[in-house]
């Protein structure tokens, strides 16, 4: 039975960016996910009814997914029917990335509470709701999954992967010098090894 790879784009990203998959999975159906969604709720609506649109009614799916579309599709994914996911760069802990921002920002939660969202010097606009919102809905994640993970990424600790990947029992691959986007040469080169070595012990 053919399988189907879905690419799930990180911020910033497209779907096109499922065509440099396509030469690692020659025998299955590589497409990528366009959605628009930018919250955590927005993607509960919108990723099930793009996977269905997608897989429609595939039984071997296997999920690729970046940063904070690994997020969104542990949030709003969980529960279809999916073999293997492999995250890049995945954001996994939203609440302490947002407690972070607020530190950075010097934004208390009484004052963000009250303001209901809050704009920042380095342009992210922190919000009550999406906070509330992440607290409120824990992640419960099943798929066997591999994360692939630079060690100079400045956006996730290598403690908060590292725990989720021990909570989740899920594969760990840090690459020595990598950074959250995985874009150079040197990194790429890293990330196909990395998938093809993983994929192949599906």
């Amino acid at each position: 039975m053919k399988r189907t790879v879905l690419y799930i784009h990180g911020r910033g990203g497209s779907a096109e960016e499922a065509a440099h998959y396509r030469a690692l999975f020659p025998d299955s159906a590589v497409l990528g996910i366009d959605y628009r969604s930018e919250t955590p709720w927005e993607a509960a609506e919108e990723f099930p009814r793009l996977f269905n649109s997608a897989v429609r009614g595939q039984a071997r799916v296997t999920v690729i997914a970046n940063s904070i579309g690994a997020y969104f599709t542990m949030c709003a994914l969980a529960d279809k029917p999916i073999e293997r996911a492999f995250f890049i760069s995945p954001v996994v802990d939203m609440e302490k990335l947002i407690l972070d921002m607020m530190r950075r920002a010097n934004v208390s939660e009484d004052e963000l509470r009250i303001k209901g969202t809050i704009p920042t010097s380095f342009g992210e606009e922190l919000s009550w709701d999406y906070l509330c919102h992440v607290r409120e809905h824990p992640l419960s994640w099943t798929v066997p999954t591999e994360i692939l993970y630079g060690s100079r990424d400045a956006l996730t600790a290598f403690d908060t992967i590292s725990a989720f990947a021990d909570s989740h029992n899920a594969g760990l691959t840090v690459m020595d010098g990598g950074e959250h986007w995985f874009h150079t040469a040197e990194q790429m080169e890293f990330l196909d090894s990395w998938l093809m070595e993983k994929s192949d012990q599906a």
